[in-house]
């Protein structure tokens, strides 16, 4: 009799890519994802090295390079003044130290990119409208419960189901997320309606008081990628809210022209609150675990929530392979090797909000800082990041 299949409830990037990895791993995989169809919302996301890593052990290299934009720098500026803090070039000195290359991605092409390998996979069932309400384990297996009572076997489960996930309630029991107080609102822009002196083939960080704007091409230069943020009380589940642009104009006022003139071309945003929770150090029970922003979720200041989750996925299946099928210990090991380097981005990503939003001397002292710093400098500085993850 065949093996039951490992369950991955959630079908966005990061339990894709846990699907992919265990597929090439040689296990059998279910995917239960709760829409009526396999898709992303948002826009651009950036993919650091450390990712791109993941891609080669993945055979994804290919399919997202295709698709990718490769920005020459990343620029940090003075929302204020408008003038430059400190940049870093994204060149041959930058791959020569990382090994692999920073691009930046429509999360829509990501999660094609990923699906489609899923879909040439013979070990993968994709499935869709399975909305799990819960799940029973044994130490032989999983039954995950569907709303409506139907019920799923399989050998293990993989919570994928992001910050608000059903599986992680169960498991950990921790409650809410944790409300930043930040508000991102997120829009696409045709690349010829940007002002002229703003089409840069860079990744641009608008940083100011309490606010910032992030912006770069996607799709081969055709469309602009524009994140604003700013501090706000306002509080709406999930991530497809229409954003006040009266708010939004009102937080930005008292920035430069160049960026006013940018959010000035938009007059439609999406709009989402930003999230996290506390790092823990074990999330997984038996043959459940949790991966990504289920496992992990932090806050978008230095862009990691995706590749963290590919590098979950890699990691994982690297120890049920390791483990010879023994998923209560393949788990254990594969969060023992995560959650230090998955807690210190949660910490960094909060500790980069506060550098982009300082006011006052706090943001003069940023600003000499930043500015003193050279491209060696700079490289040194990413090398926690970029330079990982240990077990690749």
């Amino acid at each position: 009799m065949a093996a039951e299949p490992v369950i991955v409830v959630g079908g966005g990037i990061g339990g894709l890519a846990a699907a992919l990895a265990l597929a090439r791993a040689g296990r059998d995989v279910r995917v239960l994802e709760q829409a009526p169809e396999f898709r992303e919302i948002g826009a651009g996301i950036q993919l650091g090295p450390n990712v791109f890593k993941m891609f080669a052990r993945l055979g994804l290299t290919e399919r997202v390079s295709r698709i990718a934009w490769f920005p020459d720098r990343l620029v940090l500026m003075d929302c204020i003044t408008g003038q430059e803090v400190t940049r870093i070039g994204l060149g041959d000195d930058f791959l020569a130290k990382f090994k692999f290359p920073y691009a930046v991605i429509h999360r829509a092409d990501l999660h094609q990119a990923i699906l489609a390998a899923c879909r040439e996979s013979g070990r993968i069932a994709l499935e869709t409208s399975q909305k799990v309400t819960g799940f029973k384990a044994s130490g032989s297996g999983v039954s995950v419960t569907l709303e409506g009572g139907a019920t799923v076997a399989g050998a293990a489960l993989i919570g994928c189901d992001g910050l608000w996930s059903t599986v992680r309630a169960q498991v950990v029991k921790d409650g809410n997320p944790r409300v930043s107080g930040h508000i991102a609102y997120r829009a696409v822009l045709a690349t010829d309606e940007v002002p002229e002196r703003l089409r840069v083939g860079s990744m641009v960080i608008w940083a100011g008081e309490k606010t910032h704007l992030v912006h770069y091409p996607l799709r081969n230069g055709e469309i602009t990628n524009l994140v604003a943020v700013f501090h706000s009380n306002r509080y709406e589940e999930g991530w497809d809210s229409y954003g006040d642009p009266a708010e939004l104009h009102e937080r930005f006022a008292g920035t430069c022209d160049e960026v006013r003139a940018m959010l000035q071309k938009i007059e439609e945003w999406r709009m989402w609150v930003l999230c996290d929770r506390e790092p823990i150090k074990e999330w997984s029970k038996g043959r459940v675990t949790l991966l990504g922003d289920a496992a992990h979720p932090m806050l978008q200041y230095l862009a990691q929530g995706a590749c963290m989750a590919v590098e979950d996925a890699v990691c994982l299946a690297d120890k049920v392979v390791e483990r010879q099928g023994d998923y209560a210990a393949a788990f254990r090991d594969y969060q023992t090797q995560r959650y230090l380097r998955t807690g210190r981005v949660q910490l960094m990503a909060r500790v980069y909000g506060e550098v982009y939003h300082a006011s006052g001397v706090i943001r003069e002292l940023r600003n000499m800082w930043l500015g003193a710093r050279s491209q060696a400098d700079g490289l040194e500085g990413m090398a926690w990041l970029y330079g990982g993850p240990d077990f690749a």
